[in-house]
């Protein structure tokens, strides 16, 4: 195996079918399927559609990666697949073909975790992380910060979301707004019209006796739900981009004050934020703002690295790869609760 190995990445946490193909660092490709329009009538993913569509996208998403590198099979040096944390049933489609492209290729697999390649896949972009960092992910199901002294063995959970992750949030007060779903893109854009400072929402946790790390954005999701239904019974308007602006600006509030602290708890001077939410442009700009005002260096993925992805498994499975850790064993499964401090699994 070369210095700069070419691994194969399989993303099926969700309902993205994601295949990528990184050489050491560099992104060779990054195919993307997604099954997000058969879950819009239902305004949620569905775990046995998302399935089916992985079981359908998977061969020839697989062969629009290589073609798209310019490489073929026999190139590939390993293979990495996300093993957890995610829905049962579509990590099993992921984890499943992973392993029997690793056999058939006689290449070593790595299962690894879903959001600790999260905050591999800013390397693509930025080069190597700092390390310590503290990373921050936000996404439909995860809302953590997280202490990274080592990307390849160790990442320490600081803080989680209790309830609702912010991302979540963002996909019911969309709902409650009569925005379609995937609801993160349209609040965002829908925001940028509003007033942010228009109506007091709560910042959930952030009281003195409160967990410092932790998020809980249910309590908001509900004041906003309640502020909705209050203006329609007294047969109001709702001004959606008012409404959408101050409830973005509580989410991202809460998040970038928690992740600059925990910055300056721990003695660290460098930030990355990764997830889908990672792509909304008002936490890109306040975490920018308050990082420099912080004197934290700030890593933001572009905004298409930042949702689920194929490139982002392929990254951290190189990250393995050249970090000389051991490869999993044929049996590995999913794990559909798979905790942050386990990188990979050996088995």
């Amino acid at each position: 195996m070369s210095d700069q190995p070419l691994v194969l990445g399989f993303e099926t946490s969700c309902d993205e079918t994601g295949i990528g193909l990184v050489r050491g660092s560099t992104l060779l490709s990054d195919a993307l399927a997604t099954s997000v329009a058969e879950h819009e009538r239902f305004g949620g993913v569905v775990p046995e559609i998302a399935s089916r569509a992985h079981l359908e996208a998977m061969v020839p998403t697989v062969h629009r990666a290589l073609a798209d590198a310019g490489v073929t099979l026999g190139d590939v040096d390993a293979v990495a697949v996300t093993a957890g944390p995610g829905l049962t049933g579509a990590l099993l489609v992921g984890v499943a073909a992973a392993k029997a492209y690793a056999l058939a290729l006689d290449r070593p697999l790595y299962g690894v975790n879903h959001l600790a390649a999260h905050v591999a896949v800013d390397e693509l972009e930025h080069g190597r992380l700092a390390e310590p960092s503290i990373a921050m992910l936000v996404s439909g199901g995860h809302s953590s910060l997280l202490l990274v002294p080592d990307l390849s063995q160790d990442v320490q959970p600081l803080g989680q979301t209790i309830d609702d992750a912010a991302g979540e949030a963002f996909d019911k007060v969309a709902r409650v707004l009569g925005l379609p779903f995937p609801g993160g893109p349209y609040v965002d854009r829908a925001a940028r019209d509003g007033d942010p400072a228009s109506i007091a929402f709560p910042r959930g946790l952030t009281g003195q006796r409160d967990a410092p790390y932790d998020f809980s954005f249910s309590g908001l999701k509900t004041a906003v739900a309640r502020w909705v239904e209050a203006r329609e019974r007294a047969g109001e308007p709702v001004p959606v981009p008012d409404v959408a602006a101050a409830f973005q600006e509580a989410v991202v509030d809460v998040l970038t004050a928690k992740a600059v602290r925990a910055c300056r708890d721990h003695g660290v001077d460098h930030l990355v934020i990764g997830g889908g939410v990672a792509a909304n442009s008002r936490l890109r700009a306040l975490a920018s703002e308050r990082c420099a005002a912080a004197g934290i260096v700030l890593r933001t993925p572009s905004p298409r690295l930042c949702t689920d992805n194929g490139a982002m498994v392929a990254a951290l499975g190189s990250r393995l790869v050249q970090a000389g850790v051991a490869p999993s064993d044929p049996s590995l499964g999913a794990d559909s609760s798979m905790p942050i401090d386990v990188v990979s699994r050996a088995g």
